[in-house]
């Protein structure tokens, strides 16, 4: 293969291609190549961003890539790091409009309003939606990062954005970095205490659920407090 996609033929051209036929017919390597634009010395930005999925694995892994880490590979430069790191959120966000319009009143939406961007994640995440009185999102927040032997995050950080930021209630959500959504006791015992705290304030606590990954035999890849009468 050519060190220079203008070397190529027009007709194997990611760009040109895209534009006569569509951009479902690209393989992933080459809609990575559009935004990566130029390749580096000995490889063009086809071959580039064919090496890039080979680290990394996967597209969903490479669209969790942080910008400095992706800036910090062999394969790219800030520039090019920032051209795909903006590609995956404009994607995740086109993916998220619905929610604008759509109350989070049952446990799937919640799920697919965070499912793409909490699963997977090798630290555990905390995660607060807060709502008006229709229900529909008014902000959307994480509260809490750390690793999978931190504890989570003090019901009063949760209950005080719900009062800044005058909400009628929220949701919370946070991954299980392990994969399984079954609630421990310290998931439990928090649920137990934010709820308490809640109704001491007059907010309404939609929902807790706990993101997982899909697996076989294990049912819905979330867990829900509601939805299992817990809360």
């Amino acid at each position: 293969m050519s060190h220079r996609i203008h070397d190529l033929p027009e007709e194997d051209r990611p760009r040109e291609r895209l534009l006569r036929l569509g951009a479902g017919v690209l393989t992933d390597a080459e809609l990575l190549a559009i935004f990566i634009n130029t390749g580096t010395k000995g490889e063009n930005a086809i071959q580039v961003a064919q090496r890039l999925l080979r680290e990394v694995g996967t597209l969903r892994q490479l669209s969790r890539t942080s910008p400095a880490e992706l800036a910090a590979s062999r394969a790219l430069g800030p520039a090019k790091a920032a051209h795909l790191a903006a590609a995956f959120e404009l994607g995740k966000r086109a993916e998220r409009e619905w929610v604008k319009e759509t109350p989070l009143n049952a446990p799937e939406l919640i799920y697919r309003y965070l499912a793409a961007e909490m699963q997977c994640l090798g630290h555990e995440s905390v995660r607060v939606l807060l709502v008006n009185t229709r229900l529909h999102l008014l902000r959307d927040e994480e509260v809490f990062r750390g690793s999978v032997n931190e504890s989570v995050a003090h019901p009063r950080e949760i209950l005080q954005r719900a009062i800044v930021h005058k909400a009628y209630g929220f949701a919370i959500a946070h991954n299980h970095p392990s994969g399984d959504p079954r609630p421990s006791e310290a998931d439990k015992v928090f649920t137990k205490k934010l709820r308490e705290g809640a109704e001491i304030l007059g907010l309404t606590f939609l929902d807790h659920l706990i993101i997982g990954l899909p697996a076989e035999g294990r049912g819905q890849p979330y867990f829900s407090f509601r939805e299992s009468g817990m809360l």
